[in-house]
């Protein structure tokens, strides 16, 4: 019987000659580094940029993860390096499955994340399924997530560096998934080692600003994109307080977020206002005191469970859960209701949660992550 192969770096029992790797390549300095140091380790590497909208209109728009010069940017790390690289056609299925959903999730008055989506519905599933048809053993990404071994399989881990940590964008990642999937910068103290190997390789993408803005959003301007998706969507209305008594008009519940105070245009109250409540369908936005933003019951769905036993195999899960991007875990008791839904609720209560934000499910010792879902309304 042959003898069982030493694991290769990426955790495959294969030299690295012998095992085709697909990265996916958005053109900056992160997914160029993995193509680069996997290349340099012997793999055989295939790049692979996504083409999501049409870049034509956004060439003018610096920073964005998926625009033309990126598409370029990513084309010329392939071939400095010497592996091939394609570009592939998405912009029908990124409409379909990310910014239709985020046009209609604003005009109902939630805060979606579509880069969550984008992850979830085009880079870990047909993306995915590319690499598969590709004959690649695994697909790398530039995200910083970690993919530890674990006793029942691969586990899905925060990155080593908190600071660049994008867990939260990353919760809907399935155990298939999990399993083909490698995040060789995960371990990384700083971004700093990273822009020192894009150097060390002479990439021209190691001085490369970060993106910051969601790739199809302008300058950050949700607005402008969804009245150009949805005409009329800017439709004007009343701004209420918790009582239902009018305050004052608005140009529209898209230029509204929850826990919004500046800009509402209703000065010379007796107390600083928020906005507490964006009802789309009779097109008020409801106002009130910073402790009407206060929540500690949330309704989640669409769980995605990656905990060694099943989700409702407990009443209940004490565990962390992280309820926006910018903030910490909080302690948090996780109460399932089906195999995709659950209450959440919170030990101390959080301001300004919003329907269509994520609550990701962290352990409350280490680093490990147990998947999450998304904020609802609720019945």
């Amino acid at each position: 019987m042959p003898r069982d192969l030493p694991l290769n770096s990426l955790g495959l029992p294969k030299p690295p000659a012998e095992t085709r790797v697909v990265v996916a390549m958005s053109g900056g300095v992160d997914s160029s580094v993995v193509a680069a140091v996997l290349k340099d380790e012997g793999y055989d590497v295939v790049g692979v940029t996504l083409q999501l909208y049409d870049h034509g209109a956004a060439l003018a728009k610096k920073g964005a993860c998926c625009a033309g010069r990126d598409i370029h940017d990513a084309r010329r790390v392939a071939d400095a390096m010497g592996f091939p690289h394609y570009v592939l056609d998405y912009e029908n299925t990124f409409r379909e499955a990310v910014i239709e959903e985020f046009a209609d999730a604003y005009l109902a008055g939630a805060t979606p994340v579509p880069c969550i989506r984008c992850n979830e519905r085009v880079k870990f599933k047909d993306l995915l399924a590319t690499a598969k048809d590709l004959d690649a053993d695994c697909m790398a990404t530039g995200h910083y997530i970690q993919r530890k071994p674990g006793a029942l399989g691969a586990e899905l881990h925060s990155a080593a560096d908190s600071a660049r940590d994008q867990s939260y964008f990353l919760f809907s990642t399935t155990q298939e998934q999990l399993d083909y999937l490698r995040f060789p910068l995960g371990h990384l103290a700083s971004k700093a080692e990273t822009r020192a190997l894009a150097a060390r390789y002479g990439l021209a993408v190691a001085d490369k600003p970060d993106s910051q803005d969601i790739c199809f959003v302008p300058n950050g301007n949700y607005a402008s994109v969804i009245e150009k998706l949805r005409p009329g969507a800017a439709e004007p209305g009343e701004i209420v307080d918790i009582t239902g008594r009018v305050l004052g008009t608005h140009r529209g519940v898209i230029h509204y977020t929850i826990g919004q105070r500046k800009g509402l245009g209703i000065g010379g109250m007796a107390e600083p206002l928020y906005v507490v409540r964006l009802d789309a369908d009779s097109r008020r936005v409801v106002v009130g005191p910073k402790e009407a933003l206060s929540t500690r019951v949330i309704p989640v769905r669409e769980i995605n469970w990656l905990g060694d036993t099943p989700f409702e195999s407990q009443k209940e899960w004490h565990l962390m859960a992280k309820v926006r991007s910018t903030r910490a875990p909080r302690p948090a008791i996780l109460r399932p209701l089906s195999a995709t839904e659950a209450e959440v609720e919170l030990i101390e209560p959080e301001d300004g949660i919003s329907p269509g934000q994520a609550c990701v499910f962290y352990a409350n010792e280490g680093s490990r992550i147990f998947g999450g879902g998304w904020i609802w309304r609720g019945r």
